[in-house]
């Protein structure tokens, strides 16, 4: 088994795993958007890592991010992972109960070519990143590692490897909603969806940040572009103006988590 925790820079002395992934997530998370597929689904992600606790980690840390995470806790289980699983990025850990990640690798290549790896591993000698780095990982990070850094590593690979769709791209899909920023024309299920600019401003909002709580605050200072002061229900109103276009008569996809914000999911 493998040894080393993560470090994340932003969570105070005594902090839980949990919280700690939170917080380190929450500062990357503030500055850059959701990464999505060109479906407009979420990004999916493999950890293989055979201990429980870092695997939970990381996997949290992720799932704030807005990807998809399945995790395995050895190389058969990651091989069948990816096959069923089919991710756009794999985390995977040089030392595995069943067998060394290098050889773990060599067969996820056969299963998805051209899928991104990064290693992560407390194997930290110059040999040791060559002989990773030169199996076919794309990106070596040796632990104790921050998580703001893997993230951030990963977004990188993501982008390369063109799984996320980018974010100039003028269509977005949210289940079967879409929202053309070019023509300002909006669709739920084939049907079209007359809105306000101020509407189809906030919707386009949320629609790039699926999944994603976005607070009051954020949201007045993306969409209106000032503080509104005390008169945040301004949020509320456009919200509920939203929902009656949107939602009505179809499964919700506008949600309220009470004392926090409001997100965007396909409907169920």
């Amino acid at each position: 088994m493998t040894t080393g925790t993560p470090r994340p820079p932003h969570a105070p002395p005594g902090a839980s795993a949990a919280s700690a992934a939170s917080a380190s997530s929450a500062s990357v998370s503030a500055s850059a958007s959701v990464q999505l597929r060109p479906d407009g689904s979420a990004v999916r992600l493999l950890v293989v890592e055979d201990e429980a606790a870092l695997a939970e980690l990381l996997s949290m840390a992720f799932r704030y991010e807005g990807w998809d995470v399945r995790s395995a806790g050895d190389g058969a289980g990651a091989v069948r992972a990816a096959r069923d699983f089919r991710p756009d990025a794999v985390v995977l850990d040089v030392m595995l109960p069943d067998q060394d990640g290098l050889t773990v690798l060599g067969r996820l290549r056969r299963a998805l070519p051209e899928v991104p790896v990064l290693f992560l591993t407390a194997r930290d000698s110059v040999e040791d990143r060559i002989a990773g780095l030169t199996a076919g990982g794309d990106d070596y990070v040796t632990k104790p590692f921050s998580l703001e850094e893997v993230v951030a590593r990963l977004r990188g690979l993501l982008r390369r490897s063109g799984a996320a769709a980018a974010r100039a791209e003028s269509t977005v899909v949210v289940g079967d909603l879409v929202l053309d920023e070019d023509s300002h024309e909006v669709e739920r299920a084939g049907e079209p969806v007359d809105l306000t600019a101020t509407e189809f401003e906030l919707l386009r909002y949320l629609m790039r940040n699926p999944r994603r709580v976005l607070s009051k605050a954020q949201i007045l200072d993306r969409v209106w572009s000032y503080d509104f002061g005390g008169q945040a229900n301004v949020v509320e109103l456009y919200i509920s103006y939203l929902r009656r276009k949107i939602d009505a008569g179809r499964s919700p996809m506008i949600h309220t988590r009470r004392g926090v914000g409001y997100l965007i999911k396909p409907g169920e």
